[in-house]
Parts: structure tokens; sequence; C-alpha cells
């Protein structure tokens, strides 16, 4: 579980991210939603440990983030940032190995469980296929998959992603939000992910934190949040729902 209390994050003068309290289930799917600027990647980059906030505290299970060494940390979150590091001439399976760095660090004995964990993480992300092929040359997709599978073999029960459906195209976004998806009830892991798209939120949470101007103005269920008032008021712009054939759940959709 993930902690925070009386965050504040500065920025010329004025509060990018304000949070009295704030507390994240590590087995829920959360998705983080709200318009540029509205503080969600700051949130997710103290989260991640990637920043600290100037006034506050955060706390994992009930210590200060801080204070847990940086493989230790990893032990128990895996991030996967908007903008992915540079892993030039790294073949798929080189790429999942990688996950496991936190268990044995650079010259630790590799143990059968290693092998296993890399393993599985490939056949949960179907990138088996593309094991030995250079990373940086799958479409979008496989390669989102990829990356996926290194965090997986990583084996930390909370997955933290910033927009990873950015970059990819409508099919693909909907198969990469499956496969988090599927894996966040299969394997019990929480996954938070950064997300622009109000109908993909709607679809795969559990749960909806909606930011805007640095501050929580929806904590909830995805059902809860599909209101035209509400939607409107969030994004600064008329939104409506429209019913889908065949589907309870509306769509939200510019008016």
């Amino acid at each position: 579980m993930l902690e925070l209390t009386d965050i504040r994050v500065h920025r010329d003068g004025r509060d990018i991210l304000a949070l009295d309290s704030l507390t994240i289930n590590a087995r829920d799917f959360t998705v983080i939603l709200g318009h540029n600027g509205s503080g969600k990647s700051t949130l997710m980059n103290l989260l991640a440990r990637q920043m600290a906030p100037d006034e506050g505290a955060v706390k994992l299970e009930g210590k200060p983030i801080d204070r847990y060494s940086a493989r230790d940390l990893a032990r128990k979150i895996a991030f996967l940032p908007q903008r992915l590091p540079e892993v030039a001439g790294l073949n798929v399976r080189e790429l999942v190995r990688l996950g496991r760095f936190p268990w044995r660090g650079l010259f630790g004995r590799w143990q059968a469980e290693d092998l296993a964990a890399i393993d599985d993480a490939m056949v949960r992300t179907d990138v088996t296929r593309y094991a030995d092929q250079i990373t940086d040359q799958l479409s979008g997709g496989e390669r989102q998959r990829a990356w996926i599978a290194m965090l997986l073999a990583q084996q930390s029960p909370l997955l933290l992603l910033d927009e990873p459906t950015s970059a990819l195209d409508l099919s693909h976004q909907y198969d990469s939000m499956s496969l988090l998806r599927d894996l966040n009830r299969q394997s019990g892991r929480g996954v938070v992910v950064i997300l622009h798209d109000i109908n993909l939120a709607a679809r795969f949470a559990d749960r909806v934190l909606a930011l805007k101007g640095g501050r929580v103005v929806f904590d909830g269920a995805p059902d809860e949040l599909l209101s035209e008032p509400r939607l409107s008021e969030l994004y600064s712009i008329d939104i409506q729902l429209v019913s889908q054939p065949g589907h309870t759940r509306p769509v939200a959709v510019v008016a």
C-alpha cells in the first residue's frame, strides 16, 4: 500500500500538486485521468520515487519511501516511464532479463527461478516468438508488450505505467490495457496507469483518480465518473454520454 500525506509540490511559487491524503491499494487496477498539466505525471513520479515532494510524506507499507534502497524498492514497485529508456542492440529476451536485476544484481548467480520468471513473463505477454529479435525493431504494440514483460519478470507486486498507450494505435491500446487487466486479475498485482482516454479508463479500471489543477477532484468507480456535468467540468469542454448498442455503459464523446 502506498500512502501520501500532506503532499505539496511547488513550481514557480505555486502548487502543481496538493494532496491532503491519498492511499493506493496495491491490488487494484487504478487509472489516473486529467488534462495536460493537471498533475498526473507529478503524482506518478512521487509514487515511483522519481522525485520527492517539497512537503509531506510518501510511505510504502508504512515505511517512508526514501528509506528503501534502490534494489529493495524495485522489488516492491516496477515503473515504466512514458519515455522509454534506450535499449539499443538488446533483443527481447535480453530486455526481459533486466527485470531480474533487483534480485541478482550485476554479478549474482542466476537461479532456476530467474529463468522461470523470464519465461513466464514472456509467455504471459505473448512475446516469446520475438525472443531473438532486436527490441527497437519491433512494432509499437510488440515493443510495449516486451517492456511489460520486463516489468513482470521483476516480480514486483505493484506496476506503475505512465501513459503506456500514448504512442499506440487504437487496436494496440485496447490490447495493452486488456493485457494489464488480465495480469492484475490473474496474478493479484496492483496496476496504476496514467491515461487520457475516458472510455479506456471506464472499461478497465477498478478505481479512477481524476486530477485538475493539481488536486484530486474525483476518486471512485468508473461508472460514477460517467456523468456529463462531471466530465465537462473536469476537461473544461462539453462532453456527452452516448449509448452503445449491446452495452450498458455509455461512451464519452466531445459534444
